[in-house]
C-alpha cells in the first residue's frame, strides 16, 4: 500500500469486459434456488463462528487457573474485545462484502480489486485508532467502568497486548469478508477456524507456561490473539495476492474518495449497531442490578445465551450479503428482496426454536451456570418472558446483515435504536414504579418484538433500487 498514488479525484476503474449479464449466467449466486444456496453459504460460517465462540469460553477456563483478579479483570476487558470483533467482522466487514458483491453483480470486476484495495486502508486506519483509544485510554476506560487495584492492572495489562495487535483483528475480517463478498465463504471459514485454534492452543500455553513456553499470565493469553490475528492476515493476504481467488488484492493502485464512500456509508452506519447492542445490556445490567446479586445473575446466564444465538445469526445473515449485493448489482432487485426475506425467516425460525426451548425448559440452560436456587429462580422467569420473542432477534439481526447487501443499512440500524429507546425508557418509568424484576424481563421480550417489527418494517418499505450512476461513474 505504501507504494500507491492517491488520485482521489480521478475516475474509479471501468466495468470489465465481461458484463453482468454473463456473470448473471454463470454464478450461481444470482441464478441458484435461494434456500438451499443460502444454506449452503451459511454452514461453513457457523462453524467458523461457534468456533470463534468457543475460544472466549477456553479462555475463561484457563485464566480462571490463574486467579480471581485475571478472571475479573478478563470479564472486564472482553466486552471491549467483542465490541471490536462485531465492529470488524460484522458491521464494517458487512460494509465490504456489500460493495465487493454490487461490483461483481454488475460485472465490474477491476472495481471489486480496488474496493479490496480501499478496504485494507479502512481496516488499518481503524485497527491504529483502537489502538489508541483502548491503550492509551485504557486505565481509565476501565476504571469508569468500575476496576479497582488489581482487577484494573490484570485489565489493562490484557487489553494491552490485545489491542496493540487490533490492526490484525481488522485486517483478518476484513480481508475474510472480501472474499465472503465473492461467494466464497469455506476459505474464511476455513482460516478463521484455524485462527481460532492456534489462539487458544498459544493462549494456554503462554499464559500457563505449558509446553515450555513462558508463563506470562493473561498478558500472554492477549498476546496469543495478537499473534493468531497476524498469521491470519498473512494467510488471508497470501490468498487474495496468488490469484486464487475470484478477486485480486493488488498493492499497486489508484485510491478514490467514491470508493471509501461505498464501502463506509454502509460499514460505518453498520458499527453503530454494536454500540448499541452493548449499551442495551449495559442499562439493562445497570437497572437489574438494582434488585440484587441473584436477579443479576439470572439476567447475566440468559444475555449470555443471547451472545451466543449471535454467531448462528451471524453466519445467516453474512452468507445472505453476497447474494443480495450480487442481485442488487444485476439489477434483481426482487430477487435480492425474496433472499433478504428467507435469510430473515430462516433466522428467525431457528432462533425462535431455541427461545420456546429455553421457555419451556429454562434449566437445560440455566444449571449449566449455578444451582442457586434464586438465580435459576431469576433465570426462569428471564426465559419465560424473554424467550418466546427470540424469534424476532433472528430475524432482525439476519434482515440487518442482508440490508448491508442492497447497500440501505440505516432502516435496521435505526430499528436497533428503537430496542434501546424501549430498555432505556421503558426501564426508566418501571424503575419510577419500583417495578418486580420480572417487569424488566418482560420489557426485554418487548424490545426484542419492537426491534423485530422494525427491522422488518425498514426492509418493506425502503426502496433497494441501485444507484447506477454511483455505481459506474
Amino acid at each position: 500500500m505504501a507504494q500507491t498514488t492517491s488520485t482521489a479525484g480521478a475516475a474509479p476503474p471501468a466495468p470489465s469486459s465481461t458484463g453482468a449479464a454473463s456473470a448473471t449466467g454463470a454464478n450461481p449466486l444470482l441464478s441458484g434456488a435461494i434456500l438451499p444456496t443460502l444454506a449452503r453459504l451459511a454452514a461453513p460460517n457457523m462453524v467458523a463462528m461457534l468456533a470463534t465462540a468457543s475460544v472466549a469460553i477456553a479462555e475463561t477456563a484457563y485464566i480462571g487457573q490463574l486467579g480471581i483478579a485475571p478472571l475479573a479483570g478478563f470479564a472486564l476487558a472482553f466486552p471491549m474485545v467483542m465490541l471490536m470483533q462485531m465492529m470488524s467482522a460484522g458491521a464494517m466487514g458487512g460494509g465490504v462484502s456489500s460493495a465487493i458483491s454490487r461490483s461483481l453483480g454488475a460485472g465490474n470486476v477491476a472495481r471489486a480489486e480496488a474496493l479490496a484495495r480501499h478496504a485494507l486502508v479502512i481496516a488499518a486506519l481503524a485497527g491504529v485508532a483502537f489502538t489508541a483509544i483502548f491503550v492509551g485510554l485504557g486505565p481509565i476506560i476501565y476504571a469508569s467502568l468500575g476496576g479497582r487495584s488489581a482487577v484494573l492492572a490484570e485489565a489493562v495489562t490484557y487489553s494491552n497486548m490485545v489491542f496493540l495487535g487490533a490492526i490484525f483483528v481488522w485486517s483478518t475480517n476484513t480481508l475474510a469478508s472480501v472474499l465472503r463478498g465473492t461467494g466464497n465463504m469455506r476459505v474464511p471459514s476455513a482460516v478463521l477456524l484455524a485462527v481460532a485454534a492456534l489462539q487458544v492452543a498459544l493462549g494456554a500455553g503462554l499464559g500457563l507456561g505449558l509446553a515450555g513456553l513462558p508463563r506470562l499470565g493473561i498478558a500472554g493469553v492477549g498476546l496469543a490473539q495478537a499473534i493468531a490475528f497476524a498469521v491470519g492476515t498473512a494467510a488471508f493476504a497470501w490468498h487474495l495476492a496468488s490469484g486464487r481467488a475470484r478477486v485480486r488484492l493488488r498493492a499497486v493502485g489508484s485510491f478514490h474518495r467514491e470508493m471509501f464512500r461505498d464501502i463506509l456509508k454502509v460499514g460505518a452506519v453498520a458499527c453503530i449497531s454494536p454500540l448499541q447492542s452493548v449499551a442495551t445490556v449495559l442499562v439493562m445490567t445497570r437497572l437489574v442490578s438494582s434488585f440484587g446479586t441473584e436477579a443479576l445473575a439470572g439476567y447475566g446466564i440468559g444475555a449470555r445465551l443471547e451472545f451466543l444465538i449471535v454467531p448462528i445469526t451471524f453466519a445467516i445473515g453474512v452468507a445472505s450479503v453476497p447474494m443480495v449485493g450480487m442481485a442488487i448489482g444485476s439489477g434483481d432487485v426482487e430477487r435480492a428482496r425474496r433472499v433478504a426475506w428467507t435469510a430473515g425467516g430462516s433466522a428467525g425460525l431457528l432462533v425462535g426454536g431455541i427461545g420456546l426451548v429455553v421457555a419451556a425448559a429454562p434449566e437445560l440452560w440455566s444449571r449449566l451456570f449455578t444451582d442457586n436456587a434464586d438465580a435459576l429462580a431469576s433465570a426462569r422467569t428471564y426465559f419465560r418472558s424473554a424467550g418466546p420473542a427470540y424469534g424476532f432477534l433472528g430475524l432482525a439481526l439476519a434482515l440487518y446483515f442482508a440490508s448491508m447487501g442492497s447497500g440501505r443499512i440505516l432502516g435496521p440500524v435505526i430499528a436497533q435504536t428503537v430496542r434501546l429507546c424501549v430498555i432505556a425508557v421503558g426501564g426508566w418509568w418501571l424503575a419510577l414504579q419500583n417495578a418486580a424484576a420480572s417487569s424488566l424481563f418482560l420489557l426485554v421480550g418487548v424490545s426484542l418484538l419492537a426491534y423485530g417489527v422494525a427491522a422488518a418494517l425498514s426492509v418493506l418499505l425502503v426502496s433497494w433500487e441501485p444507484r447506477v450512476a454511483r455505481q459506474s461513474n
